[in-house]
């Protein structure tokens, strides 16, 4: 039995993730067992394959994979946001087991013009923009097509709605994806909320791709997106499986992921998932005034805009709870004793942090992950 899955398309500004993000948040809320991916996500990993431009068809195969995990955790139907090949569309041929349905979002050129440069990006980029717009106008492998012009999201998503998805269909017993066995060096940086995972994660993997290596980066969270009831570690753990297979396979030589993990229970989900992988846990801590001011400026909508960030716009009392509740998750994480090092980013940028963590770890450390061979796991201390 197939899984439907709707994909939101589009040129970049026309709000795909928006729009994705708020119909995964109907489907949910009304009961329905959802899982939610942006594409984007599916394919961090640089320099991208000759064979394959854009990265779409290393994104194809991840998405299968993350489909096939969601519908073994309970998942009727999976909306996904993205770009697709303007040229050959979605290649169908990678998503075994999917029932897709393809949705081009579309705007007036004055119209996506705004958005785009509202979202702070380069106006010298517009004519490009604009141009693939009119491309994806020309092409015909959306199912249906919605113009957002003038539209607030949440009508956009109603109309999307309207066009009768998903069909669902008694979901029957699913497995979950089987993974490549992938070896290799993983960094995985956790911590609690506020602490800048992703910041400092993201600036190492930059540091490491300007070595002139190929690197993948993975956030768990993206990976778990799966409502009305949230996704376990095992969600997130075998959908990262999914993706370091992947990207391995495609000549990846380490990756490095961020997320949360609690104790060493929760870490060994992951080790269990990634038997053949060398890992290197690095956990970040800083105080609770500092976490409270992070926090705070998350809710203002600082850092990068992700899906269903639950801080941005969030109420100055609701946001001190977060940071009081972060401050003690910190100080219990660090007497469960996992990590094979801390880095305090307290006074730190997330450059200085990610420089030390580098220099701390020594990662990635390839000679100990050479060859096809089963290389040392580190686990945490």
């Amino acid at each position: 039995m197939s899984t439907p899955v709707l994909w939101l398309s589009g040129p970049p500004g026309v709000g795909k993730t928006a729009v994705g993000w708020e119909v995964y948040s109907r489907l949910a809320g009304s009961g329905i067992r959802t899982g939610y991916v942006d594409i984007d996500q599916l394919g961090i990993c640089y320099p991208e394959p000759s064979d394959d431009p854009g990265r779409h068809r290393m994104q194809a195969r991840n998405l299968a994979g993350v489909v096939a995990d969601f519908r073994a955790a309970g998942a009727r139907c999976v909306v996904v946001s993205g770009v697709v090949d303007v040229d050959r569309g979605v290649p169908v041929d990678l998503l075994q087991g999917v029932a897709l349905t393809v949705c081009l979002l579309r705007a007036a050129p004055e119209e996506l013009e705004r958005r785009f440069l509202g979202r702070g990006e380069p106006v010298e980029q517009v004519e490009h923009v604009l141009r693939e717009a009119e491309a994806l106008d020309a092409r015909d492998f959306a199912d249906f097509r919605v113009d957002t012009t003038g539209l607030p999201v949440v009508d956009v998503a109603r109309r999307v709605l309207e066009h009768g998805w998903p069909v669902l269909t008694d979901p029957g017993p699913c497995p979950s994806a089987a993974a490549p066995r992938a070896d290799g060096p993983v960094l995985w940086l956790c911590g609690v909320t506020g602490v800048g995972k992703s910041a400092v994660g993201f600036d190492v993997y930059r540091r490491v791709l300007r070595t002139g290596r190929r690197v993948a980066y993975v956030d768990l969270d993206q990976l778990g997106f799966l409502g009305p009831a949230p996704a376990d570690h095992g969600v997130r753990a075998r959908n990262l499986a999914v993706l370091w297979g992947t990207y391995r396979a495609a000549g990846a030589e380490a990756v490095v992921v961020v997320g949360p993990v609690e104790d060493a229970a929760a870490f060994e989900v992951y080790a269990q998932a990634l038997p053949a992988a060398t890992i290197t846990l690095c956990g970040l801590h800083a105080g609770r005034a500092r976490l409270a001011e992070r926090i705070a400026a998350r809710g203002r909508g600082g850092g990068w805009w992700q899906p269903g960030d639950p801080l941005r716009g969030r109420s100055t009392a609701h946001l001190l709870r977060v940071a009081e509740r972060a401050a003690a998750d910190a100080e219990a994480l660090r007497r469960t004793g996992i990590g094979d090092l801390w880095i305090d980013t307290g006074a730190l940028s997330a450059e200085d942090a990610a420089e030390e963590v580098l220099s701390r770890s020594g990662w990635p450390d390839l000679t100990r992950c050479a060859g096809t061979g089963h290389p040392p796991r580190r686990t945490p201390r």
